[in-house]
């Protein structure tokens, strides 16, 4: 499903350059739930801006369900982004002024999907995160936990084929938290590919592999067994 090879990147910081990813090689087969872990610096967001095609690496290859992905301007990257992947970030990135469902309808809207089958797919995925009853509220009045399960629907509305979460609980108290993954487990069992950037070893432990990022570099990639979520509840 994604396949990097010698992966490098750095960014210019005034005269100076700084070398961010030094030789990435990292594979991640269909189905898998995959933790990457790295302290600031390491080059994990780097990493994930690459693999969400929000940035381009220097040097190296990037391979996602067979299609190369490169010299790609920003019109082709949107598309292929919406086509590709679903993004679920740490501050939810909801629009304050749209319901629940509006939300979640959006990237179908960019799919050119027409407004009644949108609101149909949009709403069949609140169902599936529990939040049907929800679907005509604003985020202002969601708690926290609401909120990211209407951003983890918004992401699978266009049924990606990868799902990258950004810190997905790092903004939820312990037993929300637990619970978001609970259902990023439940969706990976149905056999969706998830790559989730997290600081937090418990978290970690909930994915089948965490693969750790020290200065640019991948020090340890190991699978592990898995803790389900609802057990630490």
């Amino acid at each position: 499903m994604i396949e990097i090879k010698d992966l490098h990147k750095s960014y210019k910081m005034g005269s100076n350059s700084i070398h961010v990813l030094k030789g990435i090689n990292f594979s991640v087969a269909e189905g898998e739930l995959v933790a990457i872990m790295g302290s600031s610096g390491s080059g994990k967001s780097t990493l994930l801006n690459i693999l969400g095609m929000l940035d381009e690496a220097d040097q190296g290859s990037y391979t996602l369900d067979g299609l190369a992905i490169k010299n790609l301007n920003e019109k082709i990257a949107a598309r292929y982004r919406n086509k590709f992947l679903g993004f679920v970030f740490q501050s939810f990135n909801l629009i304050n002024y749209k319901s629940a469902l509006d939300n979640v309808a959006l990237p179908l809207y960019y799919q050119g999907v027409k407004r009644g089958e949108r609101i149909d797919i949009a709403m069949s995925y609140l169902e599936k995160v529990g939040l049907a009853n929800w679907a005509s509220h604003l985020p202002n009045e969601l708690s926290g936990g609401q909120k990211q399960r209407v951003a983890i629907a918004r992401a699978l509305a266009s049924n990606p084929k990868v799902l990258l979460a950004d810190e997905p609980t790092g903004a939820l108290d312990t037993k929300t938290s637990y619970e978001v993954m609970d259902l990023i487990q439940g969706i990976n069992d149905e056999g969706r590919t998830i790559l989730v950037v997290t600081h937090e070893h418990d978290i970690a432990q909930m994915t089948k592999r965490i693969v750790n990022l020290k200065d640019g570099l991948i020090i340890d990639d190991t699978r592990v067994n898995q803790v389900r979520a609802l057990s630490n509840v």
